[in-house]
């Protein structure tokens, strides 16, 4: 998959996620404004408890609108060979179930598939990306997975 329509299905899955965010945040702060979740005496909770949760969805989606915005923004280009990996950089890993890996500004996690494509987005700051950052192709690096040591090579840097 291009690295173009890659960043494409990412923007399209991260807008997916903040709308239901979205839809989530606003139906939970009408439940916590109801005038039927008002605290019928000191202990009932219910109308304090939806607006808490309210929040957190209302967060989750600025965080979402936040990836949105900066993939959308992130300038793509194609990294030459021996060029140490950045943020933009689709890395091949060779190895036990060595996978690819686009870095990208936030959104870990997020894993793209298309037919048997997949592709997972990792940032700077989790284990495997800080381990990935400045190295270049043909390197390796040892990442403890399920216990074990694993040894992987950087088979390509797109």
């Amino acid at each position: 998959m291009p690295k173009q329509a890659l960043r494409d299905a990412i923007v399209r899955q991260l807008q997916s996620e903040l709308e239901l965010l979205t839809k989530a945040a606003l139906s939970t702060h009408a439940e916590a404004t109801n005038e039927e979740n008002k605290a019928e005496d000191k202990y009932d909770t219910r109308g304090l408890e939806a607006s808490y949760l309210a929040h957190g969805q209302s967060m989750a989606a600025e965080e979402a609108a936040q990836a949105v915005a900066q993939f959308s923004a992130l300038p793509l280009r194609d990294f030459a060979p021996g060029e140490p990996i950045s943020l933009g950089a689709l890395v091949q890993l060779e190895g036990r179930g060595g996978n690819r890996y686009f870095i990208g500004p936030r959104a870990g996690g997020t894993e793209i598939n298309s037919g048997d494509d997949s592709v997972l987005v990792i940032t700077p700051q989790s284990p495997l990306g800080r381990q990935l950052m400045g190295r270049k192709q043909g390197d390796t690096l040892q990442l403890d997975l399920g216990g074990q040591r694993s040894e992987f090579t950087i088979a390509s840097v797109a």
